[in-house]
C-alpha cells in the first residue's frame, strides 16, 4: 500500500466494521484488477451505497465547471454543508489529477463525517489505480 493511502488511513478512526471492510475490498481490487474502470465501477456502486446518493459518475481528465468538492478532512468546499446539487471528488494518483467522481446527493440527510471520510479514502484508492493502469473507458 503507497504512503499516500496508509496516511489517509492513519486519518480515518475507523469503528464502522462496514467502512473497515470497503476500504479493504476497494485495496484489493485496486491491487488485482487488470483495468482502473474495474476499481472505478466499484467505487462508484461503494459510493452511492456509503452516501446515500442517487446517483454518481466517473469523468477523466480535464475539470468542468465548480461545483461544490468533497476534500480530504471530510468537508465540503462551495457549500453550506452537504449541498443540493453534484459534489466533486477528485482522485489523485501521485499528488496528479486524473478524474473525479460526481455525486448527485439523494433526500435523505447529511452523510456522517466518518462516512465521508471513507469516501475520500475510496477516492484515493482509485487514483492509484488510475495512476497505474489509465482508464480505459468513461463512465
Amino acid at each position: 500500500m503507497s504512503d499516500v493511502r496508509s496516511g489517509r488511513l492513519k486519518v480515518i478512526t475507523v469503528t464502522d466494521a462496514a467502512h473497515l471492510a470497503r476500504i479493504h475490498r476497494t485495496a484489493g481490487l485496486a491491487q488485482s484488477a487488470n483495468s482502473a474502470d474495474t476499481v472505478v465501477d466499484h467505487v462508484r456502486g461503494e459510493l452511492v451505497e456509503l452516501l446515500g446518493l442517487r446517483a454518481c459518475r466517473s469523468e477523466y481528465g480535464t475539470l468542468m465547471g465548480r461545483p461544490p468538492r468533497l476534500i480530504e478532512d471530510g468537508s465540503v468546499t462551495g457549500a453550506r454543508g452537504w449541498a443540493r446539487d453534484d459534489v466533486e471528488l477528485r482522485a489523485y494518483g501521485n499528488g496528479r489529477y486524473l478524474g473525479r467522481f460526481l455525486l448527485t446527493p439523494g433526500p435523505g440527510p447529511v452523510p456522517p463525517l466518518q462516512a465521508r471520510l471513507v469516501a475520500v479514502t475510496l477516492a484515493g484508492q482509485t487514483g492509484a489505480a488510475l495512476d497505474t493502469a489509465g482508464p480505459v473507458g468513461q463512465g
